[in-house]
């Protein structure tokens, strides 16, 4: 059965052949409603799989030609709402085998794994509703650069341009942020990214006031500052200068533990903590940053607004909870405080498409010979990947609309009849029920007045079987005296 939002995401297609496009779409859908199953399996025959794996090896199914499509139409779906969250942030996709290595595949760290990087921004509502991928980037490292040491590396980052580095990837994605922003005048466009985008180039292309686009960025480096006023003269700092400021308002959060990847790890960011209920307090301020030194070119101050969240009472051993916000939103009130925190909570949603990419679609167990075959799948999936979570987050942001926005009759009455074991309704359900109950096809616990809404895994896993059944209904069930497609 061909998804019909299969067919209209890649309306768009432009592979330099028909037969091509349409088995992109073919692909797509196929996948889309096994994201967990194997090619073979979510495919369904000898011939289906054969031309999945033919197309995969087509020297004009590249991953740009293929997310171009669902690039235009998120760029529609940006265009349709009042404010967007652009989120970027980088994935490792680790491709190591046990014996015969993927041929392309690059080191990935000083260990024997093997694989690639995925830089992906991802549109986002405010509430969170995933609009799917503006811009991604996939690259390899080569042996040469794994095996210099920490000093050679140092010492060659200190003379490497950016655009030379793998850190150009933040200024690009901000870049194309703003392309984007600029196609959608009545869009309000943010670009959100962590720690990892602290980059002084990053910021002062953020602050060029002729081609601007908001942007928010967690602050990794305690960053001097020109002393300009009476206060900077005595904290010279970011850190000190924030903590200087009053505190506008506290609020409780709740903390979710954590425990380190590896046994000697530092940073304080990754040292283990416990789940908890605490209080934080809030301060806002305007700094000026100062530039740092470039080899290769001159640096302009930059003025922006930060913002610090800071835990007041840690247990005692665990690191406080701290957030330092660098952004050029507005802080003039104790609203527009609370709104750049809200966006930036928006930002965790990248890290739960990850997850849904490589343990929802299983892209790293693809098992590929060349790794030019196994990016154009990777393509695919981050569409499939957006599905999923969208279908999720719909269900949170929009639960009373009509079911029929989102799923195909045959799939809403299938997935009604084998959960409830009665008669679907002649009017369709609104989202969240139908949601609720494709929750507990994938393993979701519905039980009585429970308010949460099922997770991105159970929903996966209840899409597979959704649309076994939606199959089932149409050959012979209810809906077997309709056309087969």
């Amino acid at each position: 059965m061909l998804a019909s939002w299969a067919v209209e995401e890649m309306s768009d297609a432009d592979l330099a052949d028909e037969r091509l496009e349409k088995r992109l779409a073919l692909i797509l859908s196929a996948l889309g409603e096994r994201p967990t199953a194997s090619i073979p399996a979510a495919c369904g025959g000898h011939a289906e799989t054969t031309a999945a794996y033919r197309f995969f090896n087509n020297e004009n199914a590249v991953p740009q030609a293929i997310l171009q499509p669902h690039y235009q139409r998120t760029r529609q779906r940006i265009a349709e709402n009042r404010v967007v969250l652009m989120i970027q942030d980088t994935t490792e996709l680790d491709l190591t085998r046990p014996e015969v290595q993927v041929v392309g595949a690059g080191p990935m760290d000083g260990s024997a794994r093997r694989g690639a990087f995925l830089h992906l921004m991802e549109a986002f509502t405010d509430d969170g509703t995933p609009l799917g991928a503006v811009w991604a980037d996939v690259w390899t490292r080569s042996d040469e650069e794994i095996s210099r040491s920490q000093e050679e590396k140092q010492k060659q980052r200190k003379v490497t341009p950016i655009e030379e580095k793998e850190s150009y990837r933040w200024l690009e994605g901000l870049r194309q942020a703003r392309a984007v922003a600029q196609e959608s005048p009545t869009t309000t466009c943010v670009c959100i990214a962590d720690s990892e985008a602290d980059i002084y180039e990053v910021i002062a292309e953020g602050r060029d006031n002729g081609h601007s686009i908001p942007w928010l960025i967690r602050a990794s480096a305690d960053r001097s500052l020109l002393e300009t006023g009476e206060a900077q003269e005595q904290a010279a700092h970011l850190r000190e200068t924030v903590m200087a400021a009053p505190v506008l308002f506290t609020q409780p959060i709740d903390v979710r533990g954590r425990t380190p990847k590896t046994g000697c790890e530092t940073r304080g960011r990754r040292q283990a903590r416990t789940d908890r209920k605490t209080e934080v307090e809030v301060r806002a301020t305007t700094v000026t940053l100062k530039p740092p030194r470039r080899p290769d070119r001159k640096l302009p101050p930059v003025t922006a607004n930060v913002v610090q969240v800071r835990e007041l009472d840690p247990p005692q051993g665990d690191e406080p909870v701290e957030w330092i916000l660098v952004t050029t939103l507005p802080i003039d009130t104790e609203e527009n405080v609370r709104t750049i925190i809200q966006y930036y909570t928006v930002r965790w949603l990248i890290e739960v498409f990850f997850r849904v990419l490589k343990s929802g679609c299983r892209v790293e167990e693809r098992r590929f010979e060349h790794i030019d075959r196994l990016l154009p799948c990777l393509a695919v999936y981050v569409i499939v990947a957006w599905r999923t979570m969208m279908v999720c987050r719909m269900g949170r942001s929009c639960p009373d609309i009509d079911c029929e926005a989102i799923f195909e009759p045959a799939e809403w009455k299938a997935v009604y009849m084998v959960v409830k074991r009665k008669s679907p309704p002649k009017q369709p359900p609104r989202l969240e029920e139908i949601i609720r109950l494709i929750g507990q096809l994938g393993g979701w616990v519905n039980r009585p007045n429970r308010k949460d809404l099922p997770g991105v895994q159970t929903i996966w896993l209840g899409l597979q079987r959704m649309h076994d059944l939606a199959s089932a209904w149409i050959i012979f069930g209810p809906g077997a005296d309709q056309e087969v497609v």
